[in-house]
């Protein structure tokens, strides 16, 4: 029986927004946020965001404001 090697998932540092309130646990990839105003608000509690890193897997967004 032939079985398929996993793929390799490619990972590196990514920047990301982190919501500042402390009840919510949402945050977004730098490349995927909604606006272009330098902070961002939370799309799910409207809260102020703060810049941060995270190891990821490499996602490419395209979208060009």
């Amino acid at each position: 029986m032939y079985r398929k090697k996993p793929e390799e998932i490619i990972t590196e540092e990514t920047k990301v927004w982190i919501c500042t309130s402390d009840s919510c646990k949402g945050w977004v990839r730098d490349n995927f946020k909604s606006s272009e105003s330098e902070i961002p608000v939370c799309p799910l509690c409207k809260s102020e965001m703060k810049s941060s890193t995270k190891e990821l897997e490499v996602i490419n967004n395209h979208k060009k404001y």
